[in-house]
């Protein structure tokens, strides 16, 4: 297991692209995979739009059931629970091309399959496991999550909800109430986080809901929600809901750790769910801008046009990069970990939790690339794209809600540089080590030979290096100063994480494309190489911005200076790419194919 990176050592250590997770590696399993669920998205997703925009929950309800019946509900469930049992890059997979037709679809999947089932699956008993699961992989059953209360939203170990033992200790009667609940209006199971007595951590329970006998709970009414229409939202209310004891999920006290071990998972398949979105909307764009015609040629053909489409398709290509690789490194771990002995739930739980950095990062940046994409993608429609009678706004609207669940962008931000800080005191991340020698190296001369460069993307590689160095620099100044108290300094640790951000997905779109070049040459992806310069361009802008933005926040005088002086040293390009240039080559790629073709 030593030569598997582990999560966030990528700051660190040099990743070599033979050990990165490529969409290029899809064996022919994934790609019967990956085309079954195009055809299932195709025939009764994109084909009827117009009835997830008109609120038919009910159509919602009976996609879900054919999905399940095609067995795309249990692609993550072991075998022994009905499941296909099929690896983490196959459950990435399936999630990245099921969800890009409709938000409303992919929540109601999503909350489904991840949040919904997956607890049962990694905390659950064996009885718990056995009664449960099978029912929700196959579809006969769904599951919704209920976490998130009035007063509890992303502190969400503040829930007032209470789980009281019976007199005879058979039972909970489980009292109050619980908001945005994915799925509420047509699921069987519920996973609810309670508080026992005065406990310092929530309890997870698994709560049957049968409408035949309501036990205490009741539903309000479909929440009216600016995207995602017939995904169904509704508040819970329990009271006094009686909850056998055996259903308990884990120990008492230990939901918080089922919450956010769920959200770790959850936010790296929603970066998948954010991918094949990006795809569609590009290509719809696309073949709009070729069939649009003013000045008596297709809009696609002008240059303003043309570079919003090359930054779209290029986000796109990077978010794939950097979606399987985390993925790839994922299922590594896991099945290191089962070689080691460890059962599937210790496997899955542990693996996941090593990359939480990382799911959060793409949580993050995937998140926010559909949002811009559906937003360019009005931009080309024009007037058109404002209106209902194209698929633009809907996508436009479906895309907000990615950046506030899961967690917040905010507190994603947040806790991809807190946990890394943490890894770092607990000796799993040196960062120390590294970030010493940027301030030794920063005291020196720097060298003035001109470096070679013939090797191809060996400037690439040289900046991200350098970019990692001004990371280290700003966030080692930072951690010194202020220690464990960084963590109240909101401002600094945004910055820090959005330079920490640009750092994994230029480097993550550098791997694959220089895995492609080794393998096809060169000229063969010479388009791919193109949206990395292009893509690494822009990363280098925001590191240098926010670079720049937390060293004047918090050093001073001599200090200030030099670390200024290093950040441009470490942002500085010996060739700046002709930016224009790539992106009149990677527009001109994807007009000429009349789609999204990477």
């Amino acid at each position: 297991m030593e030569d598997i990176t582990r999560g966030g050592q990528f700051l660190v250590k040099e990743t070599k692209c033979e050990n990165v997770f490529t969409p290029e590696d899809f064996n022919e399993e994934q790609i019967m995979m990956r085309d079954s669920v195009k055809e299932f998205v195709d025939k009764e997703l994109w084909a009827h739009k117009e009835k997830f925009e008109k609120k038919d929950y009910a159509y919602t309800e009976q996609t879900m059931r054919n999905a399940g019946a095609l067995g795309f509900l249990g692609v993550a469930v072991p075998e022994a629970y009905g499941g296909l049992g099929m690896g983490f890059v196959n459950t990435a997979l399936v999630c990245d091309y099921i969800s890009g037709a409709t938000g409303s679809f992919s929540t109601a999947f999503g909350a489904h399959t991840g949040i919904g089932t997956m607890p049962i699956t990694l905390y659950g008993t064996e009885e718990q496991k056995l009664k449960y699961v099978p029912k929700l992989a196959s579809g006969e059953w769904f599951g919704s999550y209920c976490l998130t209360e009035p007063g509890a939203g992303s502190d969400a170990n503040s829930g007032k909800t209470k789980a009281v033992l019976s007199a005879d200790g058979t039972h909970y009667l489980i009292s109050g109430q619980k908001m945005w609940i994915s799925n509420a209006g047509f699921c069987n199971v519920m996973i609810v986080f309670a508080r026992i007595e005065d406990d310092k951590n929530i309890t997870g329970f698994i709560v049957e809901y049968d409408r035949d006998n309501l036990n205490g709970i009741t539903l309000g009414e479909e929440e009216h929600k600016l995207g995602i229409r017939a995904s169904s939202t509704r508040q819970v209310f329990f009271n006094e809901t009686k909850v056998p004891v055996e259903n308990m999920l884990a120990g008492r006290g230990e939901g918080f750790k089922i919450a956010m071990n769920s959200l770790n998972v959850g936010r790296i398949k929603l970066a998948a769910a954010c991918l094949d979105a990006q795809r569609r909307v590009i290509s719809t764009a696309v073949k709009y801008a070729n069939e649009r015609v003013q000045f008596n040629t297709p809009i696609s053909s002008f240059g303003a046009i043309q570079a919003k489409i090359a930054e779209m398709v290029t986000n796109c290509y990077v978010d794939e990069s950097a979606t399987y690789r985390a993925a790839g490194d994922i299922q590594n771990r896991i099945e290191a970990r089962e070689a080691e002995g460890n059962t599937h739930q210790e496997a899955e739980l542990k693996g996941v939790e090593e990359y939480a950095i990382e799911c959060s990062i793409l949580k993050v940046a995937v998140s926010e690339d559909v949002q811009n994409c559906s937003d360019e993608g009005i931009q080309i429609f024009g007037g058109m794209g404002f209106s209902e009678d194209t698929p633009m706004e809907a996508a436009w609207r479906d895309a907000r809600i990615a950046r506030i669940y899961e967690g917040t962008n905010e507190i994603n931000r947040m806790l991809s540089v807190g946990m890394l800080v943490k890894k770092a005191m607990k000796g799993h991340v040196d960062l120390l080590g590294p970030a010493m020698a940027v301030a030794e190296e920063l005291m020196g001369i720097p060298s003035f030979d001109v470096p070679d460069y013939t090797e191809l993307l060996a400037e690439e590689k040289e900046m991200v290096g350098k970019m990692k160095k001004a990371f280290l620099m700003v966030a080692g100044a930072a951690v010194q100063k202020f220690g464990p108290e960084l963590e109240s300094h909101q401002q600094l640790l945004m910055a820090a994480s959005d330079m920490l951000i640009e750092i994994y997905m230029a480097e993550s779109a550098l791997l694959r494309t220089e895995k492609m070049a080794k393998k096809l040459g060169a000229d063969k992806v010479a388009d791919q190489i193109a949206m990395t310069q292009l893509y690494l361009y822009n990363a280098v802008d925001v590191v240098t911005q926010k670079g720049k933005e937390g060293i004047v926040s918090f050093a001073e005088g001599d200090e200030q200076r030099m670390m200024l002086m290093g950040l441009r040293r470490y942002t500085k390009y010996v060739n700046m790419p002709n930016v224009v240039k790539l992106r009149e080559q990677i527009a001109a790629k994807v007009i000429a194919e009349n789609n999204y073709c990477f």
